[in-house]
């Protein structure tokens, strides 16, 4: 959990078994310095405590949830329906259906109930887009935003060097 008072994202998971999916998200957005804190809480289990979470989530100065559930995968779409805020949904690879459950119930959110769905165990990519969503009101973060992205264009480039040499090509 982020150290500073000013929380901007919230992740939630289904249970702490999902820990290792979520951490990637954690770890994401600790690279780009963006507070956030992480919960767990079921749709199911815990129906009232996830939806005053997410109800309260906006007034406490959080800007985008994060939720990450397997099998039925609800807990993206309760938290959706009780904020006003972006969610995220994580759908987690588990259960007989290798995730695809949990991809179907969070992607196939009825209208006027969105939740933007990431690929199944696709933490990574929904700390980006947090990080993407914040950083339309944050310079700064946009700016290491860039820088990340140009370092993603720089690797793919030495790797291509290096197939091209290791092929005898390029020289």
């Amino acid at each position: 959990m982020s150290q500073c008072s000013n929380i901007l994202v919230g992740i939630v998971m289904g249970s702490d078994s999902d820990l290792p999916v979520m951490r990637k998200a954690a770890d994401i957005l600790s690279s780009f310095d963006v507070p956030y804190e992480i919960h767990v809480m079921s749709a199911h289990r815990t129906p009232q405590r996830a939806h005053h979470y997410a109800a309260t989530a906006h007034t406490r100065g959080l800007k985008v949830l994060i939720a990450g559930a397997g099998v039925a995968a609800h807990l993206a779409g309760v938290l959706a329906a009780s904020t006003p805020l972006p969610v995220l949904g994580v759908p987690i690879n588990s259960g007989a259906l290798k995730g695809l459950d949990a991809l179907l119930a969070t992607v196939q959110m009825p209208s006027g109930i969105p939740v933007g769905t990431v690929a199944i165990d696709g933490s990574k990519n929904a700390a980006l887009l947090a990080v993407q969503i914040l950083s339309t009101a944050d310079v700064s973060l946009q700016d290491r935003l860039l820088a990340y992205k140009a370092s993603m264009e720089s690797q793919v480039a030495e790797k291509n060097a290096r197939v091209q040499a290791s092929m005898g090509f390029g020289q």
